[in-house]
């Protein structure tokens, strides 16, 4: 399959599996909200466990089929990568959500905050990545 089949099919999954949260249990398909709050022992952990459990078996399942998952090689040591989870843990926390929530879930019901959040991710994203590239000159090891 093209790479960009590859993607439209993800990217239409996603889309799915918003809709299909919302319009069976009216919640909103935020990773780092369903992830925090199913480790704060929530009573309604069965759908948010088997949510998580889905972002875990997806890479699994689309290697047996394809023999790779598109995940990749880490590109960072284990101390760098858990040093960026806890930054973005962190903001998570303090944009009161994640991509998905805002970018996926909160920009289908056009709301100005995740519009806002959106952007700022975004800018962000790409400020990071310019800076890494061309001012630190790469990726640290």
């Amino acid at each position: 399959m093209h790479p960009w089949l590859l993607s439209l099919a993800g990217g239409v999954l996603i889309g799915l599996a918003a809709v299909l949260l919302m319009a069976m249990l009216g919640r909103i398909a935020g990773i780092s909200g369903i992830a925090s709050s199913l480790l704060s022992g929530a009573r309604d952990w069965p759908w948010r466990a088997a949510f998580v459990a889905g972002l875990v078996i997806s890479p699994l399942l689309l290697w047996l089929v394809r023999g790779e998952s598109g995940i990749g090689m880490p590109q960072v040591s284990w101390p760098w990568m858990a040093f960026a989870g806890l930054l973005v843990g962190f903001g998570t926390r303090l944009g009161s959500g994640c991509t998905s929530g805002h970018g996926v879930c909160g920009i289908a019901r056009l709301s100005p905050r995740s519009f806002a959040a959106t952007v700022v991710f975004v800018a962000f994203g790409m400020a990071t990545v310019a800076v890494v590239r061309h001012w630190l000159g790469g990726l640290p090891t």
